[in-house]
């Protein structure tokens, strides 16, 4: 007889379900992250208001991110709520969960790879898991700063070879601000002024580009790996832009543009 318990979630944790029976009163759905195990859906936690068709919020076979409300281990009882998640929650949720799969492939190529037995990627796996939240995270840093950024980890030299190969070919995600800079300057080589200023900016960061729209426009993007870090870039950039032009007898305007993920992982 097997003593091996069943682990169970928490009650208020976020989980991802997929829908297995849809009933007049609510559905069942099973818990993807917990070896599939059974929960219940009511139709009262579904969606705010009166349901006339539990068919309209939820059918068979899909997936859905759900509060757990309730747990009873030892009935075996999960009531969970689709209608008491967030926007936000759902998309922390789905974020997770494709971190998590990508991890997942990532570690079976470096199996692969490496040759390395089923004991020697738990091995791995757990010495990630010790100092980062994702295997996908770890793989990230790796690709942007070296196999040498995670040597804590205690890597064997063929494994980390094979690892930082495999990081090198990952595009990394990457986000980008802009902006539309108006410039001017009346002098009789204001043009030049101009083209001189932005391409000494340019050659200071290799993370901008400036765009030529026609006069006066010209648009400044920064591309970095995160909002904050671009941001962080930013300021100092046109604040140095704006200076140079504003010596030189000239005017100076940025209006920002609509922020974008320049990929999305």
């Amino acid at each position: 007889m097997s003593t091996e318990v069943q682990e169970m979630p928490e009650q208020g944790e976020i989980v991802l379900a997929t829908v297995t029976k849809v009933m007049d009163h609510g559905a069942y759905v099973t818990l993807d992250e917990y070896d599939n195990l059974q929960g219940f859906l009511h139709i009262s936690e579904i969606a705010p208001g009166w349901i006339r068709s539990v068919n309209r919020f939820v059918k068979d076979g899909e997936k859905k991110v759900l509060l757990v409300k309730k747990v009873n281990p030892q009935r075996g009882d999960i009531d969970l709520s689709l209608k008491q998640v967030s926007k936000d929650q759902k998309k922390q949720k789905l974020k997770e969960v494709k971190k998590f799969e990508k991890g997942k492939t990532l570690l079976q190529n470096v199996q692969e790879k490496a040759k390395l037995s089923d004991k020697d990627i738990e091995r791995l796996e757990d010495s990630i898991y010790s100092k980062y939240d994702s295997i996908y995270d770890a793989f990230i840093q790796i690709g942007r700063n070296g196999i040498d950024s995670v040597k804590e980890l205690k890597i064997p030299k063929k494994t980390a070879s094979v690892i930082e190969e495999i990081c090198s070919k990952i595009k990394l995600p990457s986000v980008e601000i802009r902006g539309i800079m108006e410039i001017t300057n009346s002098k009789s080589d204001g043009i030049e002024i101009i083209r001189k200023t932005l391409l000494d900016e340019l050659k200071k960061d290799s993370t901008i580009d400036i765009t030529y729209l026609g006069a006066p426009k010209y648009r400044l993007s920064i591309t970095s790996e995160d909002f904050k870090s671009a941001e962080k870039s930013l300021k100092p950039i046109i604040a140095d832009i704006q200076s140079n032009i504003e010596k030189k007898k000239g005017t100076f305007k940025f209006t920002r543009e609509e922020s974008k993920k320049t990929r999305e992982n």
